[in-house]
């Protein structure tokens, strides 16, 4: 018999202005369900990253359904779970934890199905032979994956730090097959992107934190698609020149709806309105905007 009450969270660093929780929370209240989705911050707690198996401990204690993970644990929570569904082992992080009827806490992660059923369901013509990735991190990793999976032809992962755009590229070619991705510094943009179909930005550069864009505006031109990861704000800088170019554009919204979409799922077991949680997010994140 399916339940009708649910007690998740969210584990993570800096998380108050999560709008995760609002979404979850609007979702089920469609539904009918009494849901509580509560936040628990590291640096409210005063707990170092490493202590996530201690908090994961006692949410399985309290009587949590699941958990989701964010920056900077979901590597680290790995170790403390009982099993990994194939996509979370697969990439080595993991943003969702279920805690089953049996006990144990299995670890998922739905950034790349997230990622990619945001980006075939607004890009679903773009042509995915050339991609340029900038950003080599937990994000990066993620939509990497999303658009190999997609069926990109080859992606080329670009980063600040060399060593990181290397060892993913290596990640990817082990999974997906030889020759799929290849790491590149930011010097290589100007060659890469005159031949490239597209774009996916997975930096935090763009959010309300860190304004600005992460390559030269000189670089863009009307034959790329833009693929972003931060939403919030939605429109960021490099989506609002792209745009003006005439580029094709995804925003970061999609990802963060979708993500969460399939996380409710694994979460109750009841499909979620994601039509819905698209419209919820456009209201939230608006209203974060506005000035009061």
């Amino acid at each position: 018999m399916a339940k009708d009450s649910y007690l998740v969270g969210l584990i993570g660093s800096g998380i108050g202005p999560s709008l995760t929780p609002a979404l979850h929370e609007r979702e089920a209240d469609r539904q009918g369900l009494r849901y509580l989705y509560r936040l628990i911050d590291i640096d409210v707690l005063g707990a170092p990253p490493e202590k996530v198996g201690d908090l994961l401990r006692a949410a399985r204690d309290l009587g949590f359904d699941g958990l989701n993970i964010t920056h900077p644990c979901k590597q680290l929570v790995i170790e403390h779970l009982d099993a990994l569904a194939p996509q979370a082992q697969a990439l080595g992080a993991v943003n969702t934890v279920v805690f089953e009827d049996d006990g144990r806490a299995v670890g998922h992660n739905t950034d790349v199905t997230g990622f990619a059923a945001s980006f075939a369901r607004s890009l679903p013509d773009v042509p995915l032979e050339r991609i340029v990735q900038l950003g080599a991190g937990g994000a990066g990793a993620a939509v990497a994956h999303a658009m190999l999976t997609l069926g990109a032809g080859r992606v080329t992962v670009v980063d600040a730090l060399p060593e990181r755009a290397a060892a993913l590229a290596d990640s990817l070619n082990r999974h997906f097959g030889t020759g799929r991705a290849h790491p590149a510094a930011p010097d290589d943009l100007p060659g890469l992107l005159a031949r490239a179909d597209g774009i996916v930005h997975a930096t935090p550069t763009g959010m309300a934190a860190h304004p600005g864009l992460p390559l030269p505006a000189a670089l863009l031109h009307r034959d790329l698609w833009v693929a972003e990861v931060v939403y919030r704000p939605l429109e960021t800088e490099l989506l609002r020149t792209a745009r003006a170019l005439g580029c094709a554009t995804l925003d970061g919204g999609g990802m963060a709806v979708f993500q969460a979409v399939d996380a409710f799922r694994l979460f109750t077991g009841r499909e979620p309105d994601s039509t819905a949680m698209l419209a919820d997010l456009r209201e939230l994140a608006g209203a974060v905007a506005t000035p009061r």
